[in-house]
């Protein structure tokens, strides 16, 4: 055991710096969001009681992300790349630290709080996904992922039990008089992420980044490669606003409270580490698609289910379902996307960030069309049928995405690498 331990960390050892300075960077932010996707939505839920708020929040968030995606093109021009990644991490945490330290919660504020957090994720996403890029290839990206997926399924193991465990046992505890309660314990905690934040900022500042030469990015059409590649963006941002509204939604209403919550991504987080970690380590470019497969059909057997049963077991079942999901789905979806990237940018002689920022616009006109439908399901029919059949419908749709990235990769395969363009 120890001498394969001391095998896998030479082998991180070895891979160039800007990789290393990147996985550390993103083992640290991955601390923090647990916190971002998990229980800001359970914060809402408790202090609102309102599924719909949850969703119109995350809306909210996504609106900012796509804004955000837009400025950062216009600010490459002028600042590096790692300079606006670090300006993301620190918002990110101070806009968290906001929220929890604001006691009226109404649709306005959350609002506002939702596209200011989503303002500073979109900093965080779209110079992550740039920095990435350049700093990996088709052959190690399997690895990059890997590892950094298994360290997100980590902390999502132990993030989630010790907040919940935390918020569980502070409330109505005594400290030098004053009685603290569960939003206390939210207060602390976003202290704790500030703090980790910086930690990020600085194992950052270690690399050797660049920024794109080409200044231009903003592109109304593309490759028909990179249309398809968009649609399947699409597909994949329906369902990921529900990966952040929905455990916390369905935990809170038929489950119980934040400690329920906690454990139940750990449980699901402890299945999916090790897993992603091997995969990432063993796998080759042509096995993502059968990981793509696996992780489509787990989460929407996770969602029938939940549908079915609509019960406490029913959203244990969905909640390990989407945790296993997310980072099998990431796996595949990542490496596939930047190799769509790598052919694209050279056919089209292009800024890879005019992508980036595309695919961000791809998302969040998936995301939106998931958050509506749920709001809208909530508001004509009724929240309990929206947390029924929402999911299944979205589960449902994106099995789409299985054939189509198929597509995207044989096409890729069979009429651009052959000809040199990577």
């Amino acid at each position: 055991m120890k001498i394969n331990l001391i095998r896998e960390v030479d082998f991180f050892k070895s891979q160039p710096l800007n990789i290393r300075t990147l996985l550390i960077t993103n083992m640290l932010y991955a601390l923090i969001l647990p916190v971002i996707e998990i229980f800001v939505g359970a914060y809402i839920m408790r202090n609102t009681g309102k599924p719909s708020y949850v969703a119109i929040y995350q809306l909210c968030m996504y609106i900012g992300i796509v804004t955000t995606s837009i400025l950062n093109g216009e600010l490459l021009k002028i600042f590096k790349v790692n300079l606006l990644y670090s300006f993301g991490i620190i918002l990110s945490a101070i806009s968290l630290m906001a929220m929890m330290f604001v006691h009226l919660i109404g649709i306005i504020e959350l609002g506002i709080a939702g596209f200011i957090l989503g303002a500073s994720t979109g900093f965080f996403w779209t110079n992550r996904y740039l920095l990435t890029l350049n700093s990996t290839n088709d052959d190690n990206r399997n690895y990059f992922f890997g590892l950094e997926s298994f360290f997100f399924s980590l902390w999502n193991i132990l993030v989630p039990i010790l907040v919940g465990v935390f918020l569980a046992s502070i409330d109505g505890k005594l400290i030098f008089g004053y009685k603290l309660n569960v939003n206390s314990g939210y207060q602390f905690i976003t202290l704790i992420v500030f703090v980790i934040a910086i930690g990020a900022c600085i194992a950052l500042s270690k690399g050797n980044f660049s920024n794109p030469e080409q200044k231009k990015f903003l592109y109304y059409k593309f490759h028909i490669l990179w249309e398809k590649f968009l649609v399947l963006a699409g597909l994949k941002g329906m369902v990921q606003g529900f990966l952040v509204t929905a455990p916390a939604i369905l935990v809170m209403r038929l489950v119980g409270n934040e400690g329920s919550l906690g454990l139940i991504q750990g449980i699901g987080g402890a299945v999916t580490a090790i897993l992603v970690y091997v995969l990432g380590r063993i796998t080759k470019p042509k096995h993502r698609m059968q990981i793509f497969a696996f992780g489509l059909f787990i989460f929407f057997i996770g969602t029938l289910i939940n549908g079915i049963l609509f019960s406490a077991i029913g959203v244990i079942v969905f909640v390990f379902c989407k945790v296993l999901f997310q980072p099998l789905h990431d796996l595949a979806y990542f490496p596939t996307m930047m190799k769509t990237i790598d052919v694209v940018s050279k056919i089209e002689k292009r800024n890879e960030y005019a992508y980036i920022m595309s695919h961000e616009i791809g998302l969040f006109i998936g995301r939106a069309f998931g958050m509506i439908l749920f709001i809208s399901l909530a508001y004509f029919v009724s929240e309990e049928f929206a947390l029924k059949y929402a999911l299944i419908i979205v589960g449902g749709i994106q099995l789409l995405s299985l054939p189509l990235a198929k597509h995207i990769i044989k096409e890729i395969d069979t009429k651009y690498v052959t000809t040199e363009l990577i």
